[in-house]
């Protein structure tokens, strides 16, 4: 595993860490870890539904509006375009 030392960090954000740590039971080491693995890690698998869920669920869902469908394109005709054996 890897190490980090941290410089020039400002004293309130060390105070506001420190809290931070109490608050979850854990050392402020282990809520720098908490914080950064969020940051870069990103969400997957379980934690993603899960988030998707808190999310979506429920009255809190998104509406989108539907786009105007009136009629499908015609197909484009290639049949004066045929390819040539290279």
């Amino acid at each position: 595993m890897a190490s980090l030392t941290i410089r020039n960090l400002e004293d309130s954000t060390k105070a506001r860490l420190r809290i931070r740590a109490a608050m979850a039971g854990r050392s402020m080491e282990e809520e720098a870890r908490v914080i950064l693995n969020r940051a870069v890690g990103g969400v997957s698998g379980t934690g993603l539904w899960a988030l998707s869920r808190q999310l979506f669920e429920g009255d809190s869902g998104v509406s989108l509006p539907l786009p105007d469908r009136e009629a499908d394109r015609a197909a484009p005709d290639f049949s004066a375009d045929e390819p040539t054996a290279r």
